[in-house]
């Protein structure tokens, strides 16, 4: 589960507000951040493949309960970006002191990044069918992204939020948001965190197209391409060269719209050679921008993939398709590599050297150690309501720029007060917060789940099953 923010937005302030435009997890890095069992030889990734028991244990896995480690983790991270965000607000000489050591939102977000590489492919994997997939995604993320682009509208219409620079080309700005590849197309985020669900969008093209070709349990291949990538290619690839390019940011929106929506429709809808050809096809468009597009610098984009399949990774070693010790030690690779890639090429990108490349290196070790810590500790009681934070995660994600905007428009909220009302002030504001993502969990979210779910049962039951099309290689 988490926008784009100008690279301006590398320097330190207590006063910073979170910006939108994005050198984007570099901006995160700032004052503001921008965001919200055994088997045989030589599997897919090198390593043992499983047995058939282990197979079918991994189907039935991660989406037929709730596995509150994983839970824990998103309340975790959700209350870290919210706190990279408003405690620009209160408290301003401790984050500062947070900041000298780490960034919290670029780690919430790397955690999110992980978590959502290690639980969506087993999705796509148990229903073994792409419609179903993606019926799921539409109804999982599109509903609350919906009414959160509608309540910023709204917020901006009574003057409590900006609109942060999406009104100066507003055909380019809707055709970026549409299928929430807006980090991307090389226009601002409505919403400053927005610009992480744009590689969420990239992941679940890929996921797509590989799993057309039975290439999705190569993970660890995947990730250490993608991290290689980053080392490599990090200072190198441009950054929205197409959307600058002749063609300009609405015809590029408009071309990457067509063909994501058109290349899914048929991956969705048809079969056999179309269907992969289809999924193939958006997958190519969202690795050309990620590579030639992003607002990003290019070693950012390409983490983050590394860190989704690293993820994945852990998924596949953890329901014994592949060896636990060699995906360890392949984790721990890319991980290292991500960190290097950061600390190598932030010079050439970032002010404040130093500071930026300590809070990357510390930010990026300390996700994938909470990561690899809940994996370990995935078997032990979660408290109920770190569970309950992590099932609305997505909406404290979404919605708590929002609050901020509105609370930053009062008055009384940038006079100094004494610490004891600041720490009073935020508490307010996290009962408020979780108010509201109580509300639109309940109202919004879960609802439009359960309809998703319906909705593809009426479809299988109307069109008949498309599950089991992937293969494996030869």
């Amino acid at each position: 589960m988490p926008d784009s923010l100008p690279h301006s937005a590398l320097a330190r302030s207590p006063e910073a507000k979170p910006a939108e435009g994005r050198g984007r997890l570099l901006a995160v890095i700032s004052t503001r951040p921008a965001a919200a069992a055994s088997g045989d030889p030589q599997a897919a990734d090198g390593v043992a493949r499983p047995a058939p028991q282990a197979v079918a244990a991994s189907r039935s896995a991660p989406s037929s309960r709730r596995l509150a480690w994983l839970d824990a983790l998103r309340g975790i991270a959700a209350l870290c970006v919210v706190y990279a965000h408003f405690s620009t607000h209160v408290l301003p000489q401790v984050h500062n002191a947070v900041y000298n050591v780490f960034d919290p939102g670029l780690y919430g977000v790397l955690v999110f990044f992980m978590i959502s590489g290690y639980i969506v492919p087993s999705s796509l994997e148990r229903k073994a069918s792409i419609r179903r997939f993606w019926i799921s995604r539409l109804f999982r993320l599109f509903p609350l992204f919906a009414f959160a682009v509608v309540a910023a509208l709204l917020l901006h219409d009574v003057g409590y939020a900006p609109l942060r620079g999406t009104q100066y080309n507003p055909a380019a700005s809707v055709l970026a948001h549409l299928f929430m590849l807006d980090d991307l197309l090389g226009g601002n985020n409505l919403i400053v965190v927005l610009w992480t669900l744009s590689y969420e969008m990239v992941f679940y093209l890929l996921l797509t197209a590989l799993f057309t070709v039975g290439l999705h349990k190569r993970s660890g291949r995947l990730a250490a391409i993608f991290a290689l990538g980053a080392v490599l290619l990090g200072g190198i690839l441009p950054t929205i060269w197409l959307s600058h390019s002749a063609l300009g940011l609405t015809r590029v929106a408009l071309i990457a719209d067509i063909l994501v929506l058109g290349g899914l429709s048929m991956a969705v809808a048809a079969r056999g050679l179309p269907r992969t050809l289809g999924a193939w096809l958006a997958a190519a468009t969202g690795l050309v921008l990620v590579t030639l597009n992003e607002r990003a610098n290019a070693f950012e984009g390409l983490t983050i993939l590394a860190l989704m399949f690293t993820g994945t990774l852990l998924y596949r070693a953890e329901q014994g398709q592949i060896s636990r010790r060699r995906a360890g030690v392949v984790a721990a690779g890319i991980v290292g590599a991500a960190i290097a890639a950061g600390a190598w090429h932030i010079p050439s990108v970032a002010g404040d050297t130093p500071l930026q490349q300590r809070e990357w290196v510390v930010s990026v070790a300390l996700a994938g150690l909470t990561f690899a810590l809940g994996l370990r500790l995935r078997n032990l009681p979660v408290p109920s309501a770190l569970a309950w934070l992590g099932l609305v995660s997505y909406s404290v994600y979404l919605l708590h720029p929002l609050l901020i905007d509105v609370y930053g428009s009062i008055p009384f909220a940038a006079e100094p007060h004494p610490a004891g009302l600041q720490v009073a002030l935020t508490a307010a504001f996290l009962a408020a917060l979780l108010a509201c993502c109580a509300l639109t969990y309940y109202l919004v979210e879960k609802p439009m789940q359960r309809l998703g779910r319906g909705i593809a049962a009426h479809l299988d039951a109307r069109l008949g099953s498309d599950r089991a099309e992937a293969r494996e290689p030869a």
